[in-house]
C-alpha cells in the first residue's frame, strides 16, 4: 500500500498525538503499540524518506531513526529498500503476507494531527 492509502489503515490513526510522541520510558510502550500494526513498514519508510524528527514511527524512535539515517547515508528511498527486505522476507520464509485493509471506520474519532505517524 503506497502513497498515504496506508494511513487510513494504521493502528494509531485515531490515537492522540502525546501518545506516540513521547519520551524516556514512554517510547517503549508506544513502540509496542506499533508492532502489530499491517502498514508499519509504510509508516517507517514514510518517516525515514520525509526526515521525520520527532514521535514514534513505524516502531522506531526518533534516536533509532537518526542513528540508522547516519549509518546509511547511501540509501536514497527507504520505501524501495523496506519494500524490498519485506518482500524478500516473505519469499524466503513462506511466511502469509497479511493482508492490509482501510479500515471501515475512515474517519478518526479523535482529531489526529497529520504528524503523529499514521
Amino acid at each position: 500500500m503506497v502513497g498515504a492509502h496506508w494511513r487510513s489503515a494504521a493502528r494509531c490513526r485515531t490515537a492522540h498525538a502525546e501518545e506516540l510522541f513521547v519520551t524516556g520510558a514512554a517510547q517503549r510502550e508506544a513502540r509496542q503499540f506499533c508492532r502489530p500494526c499491517p502498514v508499519r513498514t509504510e509508516c517507517l519508510a514514510h518517516a525515514l524518506d520525509h526526515r521525520v524528527e520527532f514521535g514514534v514511527w513505524g516502531g522506531m524512535t526518533e534516536r533509532e531513526r537518526r542513528a540508522l539515517l547516519r549509518a546509511r547515508p547511501d540509501v536514497e528511498s527507504w520505501t524501495d529498500l523496506l519494500f524490498s527486505a519485506r518482500d524478500r522476507h516473505y519469499a524466503e520464509t513462506g511466511e502469509e503476507r497479511p493482508v492490509i485493509r482501510p479500515r471501515s471506520d475512515r474517519w478518526p474519532r479523535r482529531p489526529v494531527p497529520t504528524t503523529c505517524g499514521r
